[in-house]
């Protein structure tokens, strides 16, 4: 009887435990996906905030970079960094070095919010393929596998927030003396589409896609093999407790900016030259308000290199090389380390990497 009674017991404990275990699966069940939710909308948020603080900190320079991309070589206004700084204060004032800032804001807050998740999601899904093939799950991520995250990331972010900055290079080459004027963001969209059709909101796509590959790419994998290289070896005790200082990760977000915008700047200036195709007053704004008048026609990325190369010189391919280099560096190094801030803010995870 006693027996029996121990038995009993036994079984009654057992199901009570089990029952414990099931509720306790339930709840976690339902905590998952909201948690997960929140992960995601933490991570797109800090990513946009990076995208934004960046390009506003160096939105003067963006515009120039701009303006010295498309300008005819007949007709200079914008000769180098400080004379087109001095040039558009002077006759646009404070507002015309922000020109089109509000909607590189806009382009570039999602644009980075995507690209940031992008990358986290893409090298995830590259380190679980990687170790599964290697049969290593000790395995990490090597350059090479984060330049191919970083490519991805690119890509699906650019292609997201395209006509975006299709619109915004537009509104960024007007200055006050051009004749016809895009009043913002939504009246060049509707402008466009409604003159010129949805196709034109993707001119200058595929060279766009094809720099942001090496671009983005170089970004994410020099800055992350930077940092994992000085965490290992420690030189110049730059290290401390397994932490980088802000100032190196600044550093390294500035080597990784430079080596990426160098290689895929050629590729920016004819994406830039192509969105002007099809603009009626395209002429004027880039060749100097209405003095000699030059045609804007490229038939695809390879004719507008070609014709680019014969009429203006293989220098032409780097116009704007000096401005951009000079935002590009510390963008993207406020970019990364803003990123990771706000991250560490939010309670996120903050490598960006696994």
């Amino acid at each position: 009887m006693a027996s029996e009674d121990v038995k009993t017991s036994e079984t009654a404990v057992s199901t009570i435990v089990n029952l414990a275990e099931e509720a306790k699966l339930a709840r976690e069940g339902v905590k998952a996906p909201s948690y997960a939710i929140l992960s995601i909308c933490k991570s797109l948020v800090a990513g946009g905030v990076a995208g934004g603080v960046s390009r506003t900190a160096v939105a003067p320079l963006e515009r120039l970079k701009i303006l010295l991309q498309v300008q005819n070589p007949h007709s200079i206004k914008y000769n180098g960094t400080i004379q087109g700084l001095k040039y558009i204060w002077g006759t646009e004032g404070l507002r015309g070095l922000f020109k089109g800032n509000g909607t590189n804001c806009a382009r570039i807050v999602p644009n980075s919010a995507v690209k940031f998740f992008s990358y986290e999601q893409a090298s995830k899904g590259i380190l679980y393929m990687y170790q599964q093939q290697t049969g290593n799950e000790d395995a990490q991520l090597t350059p090479l596998l984060r330049l191919g995250a970083g490519a991805c990331a690119g890509i699906i972010a650019m292609s997201a927030t395209y006509p975006m900055d299709m619109v915004r290079g537009r509104l960024t080459v007007q200055t006050e003396s051009s004749p016809y004027q895009y009043r913002g963001m939504f009246h060049a969209l509707s402008t466009v589409l409604r003159e010129e059709g949805p196709r034109a909101l993707y001119k200058g796509w595929l060279p766009s896609v094809i720099g942001v590959i090496p671009y983005v790419g170089l970004n994410f994998a020099v800055y992350e093999s930077l940092k994992d290289w000085l965490i290992k070896s420690r030189p110049l005790g730059l290290v401390n407790d397994s932490e980088l200082s802000v100032t190196t990760r600044l550093a390294c977000g500035a080597a990784a900016g430079t080596v990426g915008q160098t290689v895929a700047y050629p590729l920016d200036v004819i994406r830039r030259r192509m969105q002007m195709v099809g603009w009626k007053d395209a002429a004027s704004v880039v060749t100097g308000d209405g003095r000699n008048r030059a045609t804007l026609e490229y038939t695809g990325m390879i004719d507008a290199f070609r014709k680019t190369v014969r009429h203006e010189g293989f220098g032409a391919l780097y116009k704007g090389l000096v401005p951009n280099s000079v935002k590009v560096v510390p963008s993207i190094a406020i970019a990364f380390v803003t990123y990771e801030m706000v991250k560490d803010i939010l309670g996120v995870e903050i490598r960006i990497s696994d």
